[in-house]
């Protein structure tokens, strides 16, 4: 029955990204989120029609999700997405926590339309000083501060 729900939300993602390709949202991309069988966000890449690089289809459907649920975290949810996600995404999805991720094409399959993902995948396991886009680390010192002050802060919500 799992199975047969995988390809039924799957295809609601795949169908998200070429509606929303053929509406020149943005890249062919989308994404469902559904938890106990009820569809709780759908979501297309529109990265060029907002102007935001982070607008991908799966951080716009776990935003509607989180909103829907009034929680940041996606317990019990599964995400299901047109594409493996990029690093970005999946740094979204993995602090949503949701319980599963399906996905149909992957990076190798984006890299092959000339997406950037099998790229920033390999860009992240690389040490900083070799990475495309130079990067400086200053004032650890002070930054440590505030991290300090995390630790000492008695009504933070954990997460």
């Amino acid at each position: 029955m799992e199975e047969t729900n995988d390809i039924k939300f799957l295809r609601l993602a795949i169908r998200a990204a070429q509606e929303g390709m053929d509406k020149n949202h943005g890249g062919p991309f989308g994404a469902v989120i559904v938890k106990d069988g009820e569809i709780l966000a759908t979501a297309c890449n529109s990265v060029t029609s907002s102007n935001d690089p982070t607008a991908h289809a799966e951080v716009s459907a776990i935003r509607i999700a989180c909103e829907k649920l009034q929680d940041f975290q996606l317990t019990g949810c599964t995400i299901y997405a047109s594409c493996e996600p990029c690093p970005m995404c999946l740094g979204a999805i993995y602090w949503a926590r949701p319980d599963r991720l399906v996905f149909a094409c992957g990076r190798k399959d984006a890299a092959s339309i000339d997406f950037d993902d099998d790229f920033l995948y390999h860009e992240i396991s690389i040490p900083i000083e070799e990475r495309k886009i130079p990067t400086v680390q200053l004032l650890r010192e002070e930054g440590k501060q505030v991290f300090e002050a995390w630790l000492e802060k008695t009504d933070k919500v954990e997460y």
